[in-house]
């Protein structure tokens, strides 16, 4: 008999059919027994009155994998308004060891470094998974979005052989018997390929080897990025940046539902123009509110997201901000530089809730602009980039992009305090197992 989850049940009124998953419980009453079923799909109520199958019941613990046939009788009362009577019951495992927590309670009452250690079990529990569920939907709605754009989705490599991005944080590894890196960011081979598709996008891992034991920072996290050409400047990565996270929430909305509703998450707020401000006004705003001068400040410090967050929310009723023209010193070589104003940049970022979640801006294009730029920061030996700027060698059209973390992004939608709470097996400082 074919098996059928949860969610088909109502369809089935009348019929036997055949269910299979965990068991999520047992609850045995002195007249009947309940068997609460978990699938990938929800849950399944099935009642028990046989004395047989019962006492077969009593010996499989919670989380032991079982296959039902029974019939499917109407009952307001129980998940899904149907339940199963009338059951067989065929285990499909051994019986499950005793587990760490107790997967059916409607919150995981366990630690959060318990859940981490126990993450392959954790993860079963019905919020957890609804988490990652979310995440693969939002993850839908970046490709839906960017799709639409006629972007064309790339997979770069994720061992390099130079560390041409912040080399003092990478981590370095063994490649044949030579030095080769674990990639920080597909930043440069997704400008290389604006010159084969013009407009690309990647969903992959990045590795950074920053000592940071934060409630922010992971040493390996999946990178959402985005990169485009023959832009007029920033603002049209702007454009395409805020079409993708709202297309983001709508794929959200649109497959995830059910655990938006569990998980009672609260919908960004995201009108139909993006909020844009820049840098420098950023810092006389603030300082003008808290009577402070801060406008000779080289980046925005978390008090300062969080202030613009609550302004964009508070004056344009919108949970997302963008700050523009970063100064240049503090922003990556390839950089665009602002030719209106000396000493900025075309670079932006997107303000999430008061946390940064998005860079970007345009990037340089000339090959004698990046000899310059790299000049400039001590960098005269061009052998570690020759094919990254080979590309600009031989025409490239003005281009832009941006990059974000799908964890960050996640953490800031269902508003957890800590990253690792919507990672599947984080790695950090102290990390790296299971």
């Amino acid at each position: 008999m074919q098996r059928i989850l949860s969610s088909q049940l109502h369809t089935h009124i009348g019929e036997t059919v055949r269910v299979a998953g965990w068991i999520h419980r047992r609850r045995l009453l002195k007249s009947v027994a309940f068997l609460i079923l978990r699938d990938a799909a929800g849950l399944t109520q099935i009642v028990i009155s046989d004395e047989t199958v019962r006492a077969q019941l009593e010996a499989l613990p919670e989380e032991t994998t079982v296959s039902v046939i029974g019939m499917v009788t109407a009952e307001p009362s129980a998940p899904g308004g149907v339940e199963i009577t009338g059951p067989a019951i065929e285990a499909l495992t051994d019986p499950a060891e005793p587990l760490p927590f107790d997967l059916y309670r409607p919150e995981l009452r366990a630690s959060l470094p318990t859940m981490l250690d126990n993450a392959p079990v954790a993860l079963r529990h019905p919020r957890l998974a609804a988490t990652h569920r979310i995440s693969a939907a939002a993850v839908g709605g970046f490709r839906q979005a960017l799709d639409a754009m006629s972007f064309v989705e790339i997979h770069t490599p994720k061992i390099v052989g130079t560390a041409t991005e912040s080399g003092a944080n990478v981590f370095k590894l063994d490649y044949f018997g030579q030095s080769a890196y674990l990639a920080q960011s597909p930043q440069l081979y997704k400008q290389v390929m604006v010159g084969v598709f013009e407009r690309v996008y990647e969903v992959g891992p990045v590795f950074r080897a920053e000592p940071h034991d934060t409630a922010r920072h992971l040493a390996s996290y999946t990178s959402l990025d985005a990169e485009m050409g023959f832009i007029e400047d920033q603002r049209d990565v702007i454009a395409a940046c805020y079409a993708t996270v709202r297309g983001m929430l709508e794929g959200v909305a649109r497959h995830a539902s059910a655990s938006v509703e569990l998980l009672d998450v609260k919908m960004p707020l995201t009108p139909a123009e993006p909020v844009i401000v820049h840098f420098a006004d950023v810092l006389e705003m603030y300082s003008k509110a808290h009577g402070e001068d801060v406008t000779g400040e080289p980046d925005l410090a978390p008090a300062h997201e969080r202030w613009i967050g609550e302004w964009a929310l508070r004056e344009h009723g919108s949970d997302f901000v963008f700050v523009e023209g970063y100064p240049t010193a503090h922003r990556a070589f390839y950089t665009h530089p602002d030719p209106a104003r000396p000493g900025y940049s075309r670079a932006m970022d997107l303000i999430f809730r008061g946390v940064e979640l998005v860079s970007g801006g345009q990037r340089m294009h000339r090959y004698g602009d990046y000899v310059a730029a790299l000049a400039a920061r001590g960098e005269t030996d061009l052998s570690a980039y020759s094919g990254y700027l080979d590309a600009m060698r031989y025409g490239m059209p003005p281009h832009g992009g941006f990059a974000f973390g799908l964890e960050r992004f996640m953490a800031r939608l269902l508003e957890v305090p800590n990253v690792r709470q919507v990672t599947l097996f984080p790695r950090d400082l102290h990390r790296i197992a299971p």
